[in-house]
């Protein structure tokens, strides 16, 4: 399933895409919502194996792999379970992986909120731990309000609030910043939240 950024074509594309896998889930026998309970509570789809990939002008930004997902039309949602998401840099290539428990994607921006063991490592050994995590698709910002821990070659950063691109080349953070430095002299910068 693919969905294009492109100010015209991204919202129509994504859910002709979205409803078409999921409409094909409905042939498979997957049970429907129950008629006596709220629309609002129960999913118009289920699907297992779920794959949605954002792109902008034909290039891919990123990739979210479910092992089950449903939609839920009166609420604009796709909720995931066993997620994985892989982003792309400005080439294509892919550039860091973040993996959790459950997620979220509005099926309006494609904006995705991810719950539970929440982890994001880029392809340079960075690693970013939280419990739970926000990415705004049109900033292309990943934000929490939790405690997040991020871990790479030297050092280790901790703090509550952050926010970074999905390649964790440009964070900050926001408050009770403590860092510890392994080995040799990390290289720091001075906010302990804007590394160089």
């Amino acid at each position: 399933m693919t969905a294009d950024r492109r100010p015209n074509a991204r919202h129509g594309a994504f859910l002709l895409a979205l409803a078409c896998a999921l409409a094909a889930a409905g042939c498979n026998g997957i049970p429907k919502a129950n008629p006596t309970s709220s629309k609002a509570d129960m999913p118009d789809q289920e699907v297992t194996d779920f794959v949605l990939t954002e792109t902008d002008a034909g290039h891919p930004e990123w990739t979210l792999y479910a092992k089950w997902a449903a939609t839920y039309t009166a609420r604009n949602v796709v909720v995931s379970k066993d997620i994985r998401v892989d982003f792309y840099d400005e080439k294509g290539v892919r550039s860091s992986e973040l993996t959790a428990r459950e997620g979220e994607i509005q099926q309006l921006t494609r904006d995705m909120t991810a719950r539970g063991h929440v982890v994001l490592t880029t392809t340079e050994g960075t690693r970013m731990n939280t419990e739970e995590m926000h990415f705004s698709n049109s900033k292309q910002l990943i934000t929490s309000d939790k405690l997040v821990r991020i871990e790479r070659p030297g050092e280790t950063l901790e703090a509550v609030g952050f926010s970074s691109d999905p390649e964790l080349k440009h964070f900050e953070f926001y408050s009770k910043v403590n860092a510890t430095v392994h080995g040799k002299a990390g290289d720091l910068a001075p906010d302990h939240g804007k590394p160089k």
